[in-house]
Formats: structure tokens, C-alpha cells, sequence
């Protein structure tokens, strides 16, 4: 098995800080469902920390001009956003 990675450049369109569009490997998509926060796990947190711990991205479904549709977790880091994962 080969494991191949590919970095594609991310830019995402909020609207009321809530993803609504997306360009991604070339491709213009369009969120076609309400996105859900992906935040840190409140089982994974130690007893002191604070529960209160930011959004650190989002996932959502995404259809293309042609009808495909992908979901996508994205998350922002140094130098914008970037998609974590993306499932046909």
C-alpha cells in the first residue's frame, strides 16, 4: 500500500462565521448541509482545564457544479484553512 499526500490550496467563504463556500484542489464547492463545529473532545480534557476551549474547525458537506458531493473537515492554521479530511 502507498501512502501518497497532496497539499491543495484551501480558501473558505464565511457568512455570519459559518462556512458557505469553498475553493479546494481546483475545484469550487458549494456547502450543501449546516456545518458542525469540531471542537476538543470534554473526554479528553484533564479535570483543570478550561471546557470552555475554542473551535479549532468544521465539518461539512460540499457539492460541486457537477453534483459531487465530499464531506470535508477543515481546520484553520498558519496561513489559513486546510482540509484534514475529505470523504466521498
Amino acid at each position: 500500500m502507498t501512502d501518497t499526500t497532496s497539499a491543495h490550496d484551501v480558501t473558505l467563504w464565511l457568512v455570519d462565521d459559518i462556512p458557505a463556500r469553498m475553493f479546494y484542489a481546483g475545484r469550487r464547492w458549494t456547502v450543501s448541509d449546516i456545518p458542525t463545529r469540531l471542537r476538543d473532545s470534554v473526554w479528553s480534557l484533564a479535570a483543570d482545564d478550561d471546557l470552555r476551549r475554542g473551535l479549532y474547525g468544521w465539518r461539512f458537506q460540499a457539492t460541486d457544479p457537477d453534483g459531487e458531493a465530499f464531506v470535508f473537515d477543515v481546520y484553520s492554521g498558519e496561513g489559513g484553512w486546510h482540509v484534514h479530511r475529505a470523504y466521498a
